[in-house]
């Protein structure tokens, strides 16, 4: 059976002032999510100019790798996203 412990309650830390699992878990979704939207956006992107050419016939919109990690404030808390590159 599962308890629900109130929210005042619940430390922000669990031992040792390390975060809970559950923390940790609902951390990774959101990272997880984020990583998956912004690769979505990036994708409809390329995909919408994948028409475009220059002269020699190379497309002009393309991926360029990824950014560098940076944290994101979340309701989860901070997570670290890689966001992808595009050059155009």
């Amino acid at each position: 059976m599962l308890t629900v412990v109130p929210e005042e309650n619940t430390p922000a830390d669990g031992p040792a002032g390390s975060p809970s699992l559950i923390d940790e878990i609902v951390r990774e979704g959101a990272r997880r999510m984020l990583a998956a939207a912004l690769e979505a956006e990036v994708d409809a992107y390329i995909a919408e100019l994948a028409d475009q050419r220059d002269a020699r016939g190379r497309r002009l919109v393309v991926r360029n790798g990824h950014a560098q990690p940076r944290q994101v404030m979340t309701a989860a808390g901070a997570v670290e996203v890689t966001a992808p590159r595009v050059n155009d």
